[in-house]
């Protein structure tokens, strides 16, 4: 089947596998009443499980030990420790978050387990070479600097994908649509001989695809479980793997591949744009909190997901919205990726002015602006 085909196989390994192990997290959560209570400050309104990082932290474990067992992945294995340090690190992340699902562990005490994690993440080598950016050039990363660097990158994708898993089935869906275009980027790279190997990179981001889409039947409207910060956590740690392996050691000395535009956006700016929706809630709320004076760990009600549903989108259709940003900023990428002249961006373009226009001037929003007017001067005509 080719390597490709061994890149499908643990797809589907991670992903049955995170499926088969659902049921027994939810009768564990039941059972211990592990569960998430409905507040002022949530969507759900009854008691929910809230571990279902566990069953994706066994897709992560059994698809890494089908993957030894393969000859194909020999070199990613042998004389190389990164993805046993993936693993430790990613064991240490998701059971501190399991802690904070169970009882709540403080925002110091989280950051400090991140650090731990991006620091093991450093001891086996799993760290990023180079920083790319546009026309200035590439940038070598000094020993002093790689610690840094990865604790900072490890703790912007942990904080964006906890930040956005406010709604059933969001988090999830917006993972397993970034990190499968960025296999096939990365995947992309590697065929064309532009990646340092062994580079553990696809295989990570396969892994995590495959987790999502394991955990999305349980997880989507109404779901059955949430994956809790064990899996938020869990899923930001594996991206900033793959992410930092791919766009951190892309060949410095490639200007360009036939005409093709990826290199001038800079590797690492790739899942950035890929990840576009996470992160720009990430700095929203940064800002937001910052303004208003409050913690940067208090929780509120002014996520891209809430500000979606106030203008009248339901939690299906808000959750399908933010998905097809995600899937329109991965394919404004992926496209000149494969198509040298990229001429036909455009379209992307005008998909994206008809999704916002969507987004903002849907008829459900006019009917809802009316009633909540007709309501207004109900309550001004009985209060006179």
């Amino acid at each position: 089947m080719g390597l490709f085909g061994g890149y499908v196989i643990i797809f589907l390994f991670a992903a049955g596998t995170t499926t088969a192990v659902m049921p027994f997290v939810l009768k564990l959560s039941r059972r211990r009443h592990w569960l998430a209570l409905p507040g002022e400050r949530t969507v759900h309104t009854v008691p929910t499980p809230n571990i279902g990082g566990v069953a994706m932290l066994c897709g992560l474990a059994v698809a890494l030990i089908v993957a030894r067992q393969m000859d194909r992945f020999d070199r990613l294995f042998i004389g190389n420790s990164e993805l046993v340090g993936v693993f430790v690190a990613a064991l240490i992340i998701a059971l501190v978050g399991l802690r904070d699902d169970i009882r709540e562990v403080s925002a110091p005490g989280r950051v400090a387990a991140t650090i731990v994690s991006g620091l093991v993440l450093v001891w086996f080598g799993v760290t990023m070479f180079y920083f790319r950016l546009p026309f200035l050039g590439v940038f070598q990363i000094s020993g002093d600097w790689v610690p840094i660097v990865t604790v900072l990158w490890l703790l912007v994708m942990t904080q964006a994908i906890n930040l956005i898993d406010g709604l059933d089935g969001l988090a999830a869906g917006i993972v397993a649509i970034g990190s499968g275009a960025f296999f096939i980027y990365s995947w992309h790279l590697s065929d064309n001989g532009l990646l340092g190997e062994p580079n553990i990179g696809p295989l990570i981001a396969v892994i995590t695809c495959g987790v999502c889409i394991g955990f999305l039947p349980f997880n989507f409207n109404p779901a059955r479980i949430f994956m809790g910060d064990s899996g938020s956590y869990l899923l930001g740690l594996l991206m900033s793997v793959s992410t930092s392996v791919v766009g951190g050691r892309a060949d410095p000395s490639t200007q360009g591949f036939s005409g093709q535009t990826y290199f001038f956006l800079a590797p690492l700016f790739i899942p950035l744009i890929i990840l576009g929706v996470p992160i720009f809630d990430v700095l929203f709320a940064i800002v937001r909190r910052v303004s208003r004076g409050t913690g940067f760990a208090t929780a509120d009600k002014g996520h891209l997901h809430h500000r979606l549903i106030n203008l009248g989108h339901g939690p299906r259709r808000a959750v399908v919205i933010l998905w097809a940003w995600t899937l329109l900023l991965s394919g404004f990428v992926l496209y000149p990726v494969f198509n040298p002249s990229a001429n036909s961006i455009v379209t992307f373009g005008l998909f994206a002015i008809v999704l916002f226009l969507y987004t903002v001037l849907h008829p459900d929003l006019r009917i809802r602006r009316e009633r909540m007017r007709r309501d207004s001067e109900v309550i001004e005509s009985e209060t006179k």
